[in-house]
């Protein structure tokens, strides 16, 4: 599956794109096609991007430190937002630069042939990459969500950048083809610009949504509302709770959530007894939410009889 401990589908764009850039720059050698220039580059930028996922995740995976001591899950995020300013800046910006190029000095395209077998070899292996991260999505997706929703809910670069940038692919491809089907067919080399042009303005879109979610997870993200919900629903359960103040959570990487959350429990528990309170909520809590590895819990507002039998503290801190 395609996650940050076991990212598949980064390593099926690793191998489909660089085998897909050479084949697209071959046939754009021989057919002197700039939608096809487009797309050889649009194919190394991705190939360079998968790469930087994976040192992301590797470097995601260094232990936690004295100078980190929540880890260095975020690297993974940060180098999702290199991928997206990439993406902008290589993929976007040069395949639009050679569209005008393109549309300033037109040059007859020769046999278009090899540049339809190329793009619909090119569709095949980008649509069997695009299939393996849409599954790993939908599996992680929740009940009632789209494939839309789940793409924004997703915390994991390794899911969402291999889903929109195969999106952002096989939508070039097909523009490719058109732009190229329309200069034979009217006779006009501008439309194989024009379709350069076009493809450097979806990578250029697919981009600002990469770096939108990049952006987010960096500042902080919180959980999903379900894990949100869910974990204050298992503290108010707590026959020794009286008051459940809502929790705050941030991901620290796909599947490293941070939870602090305050509670106010009932006057008659001995600082032992709420001791074992706590140690129990935050079992559970892991048991039903595996992604919370790190729980702060803030015994809030004990009432004065506990201060007075000497045996708790107006407040506590737990953590794990």
């Amino acid at each position: 599956m395609a996650s940050a401990n076991k990212p598949i589908a980064v390593y099926g764009a690793i191998a489909a794109n660089a085998l897909i850039a050479v084949i697209k720059f071959t046939a754009a050698f021989f057919t002197g096609s700039s939608a096809m220039v487009s797309e050889g580059i649009h194919s190394v930028v991705d190939t360079g991007n998968q790469l930087l996922l994976l040192l992301g995740i590797r470097k995601s995976k260094k232990p936690a430190d004295e100078s980190h001591p929540f880890g260095h899950g975020k690297d993974l995020y940060f180098w999702g937002l290199v991928v997206a300013m990439l993406l902008f800046s290589i993929g976007g910006g040069m395949s639009i630069y050679e569209g005008i190029s393109h549309l300033r000095h037109p040059k007859e395209l020769s046999d278009p042939t090899w540049n339809y077998v190329v793009l619909a070899l090119a569709f095949l292996i980008e649509g069997i990459v695009f299939i393996i991260a849409i599954r790993e999505l939908q599996r992680r997706k929740q009940k009632g969500m789209n494939l839309w929703q789940a793409m924004k809910a997703s915390k994991d670069p390794a899911i969402y950048v291999v889903v929109a940038e195969d999106a952002a692919a096989l939508a070039g491809v097909t523009v490719a083809a058109v732009g190229i089907f329309l200069s034979h067919w009217l006779n006009d080399p501008v439309w194989d610009g024009v379709a350069s042009i076009v493809i450097g303005g979806i990578l250029a879109l697919v981009a600002v949504f990469l770096a939108y979610e990049s952006k987010a997870l960096l500042l902080g993200e919180s959980a999903d509302q379900t894990i949100v919900q869910g974990v204050r629903e298992l503290a108010e359960q707590d026959a020794t709770v009286h008051a459940v103040k809502s929790p705050l959570t941030m991901h620290f990487g796909p599947d490293d959530v941070l939870l602090a959350m305050s509670i106010e429990f009932k006057s008659h528990l001995s600082g032992v007894e709420l001791a074992g309170v706590i140690d129990n909520l935050q079992s559970q809590i892991q048991k039903k939410f595996p992604s919370v590895k790190k729980i702060f819990i803030e015994a809030d507002s004990i009432t004065e009889s506990v201060k007075e039998r000497g045996d708790g503290d107006s407040s506590a801190v737990d953590a794990i």
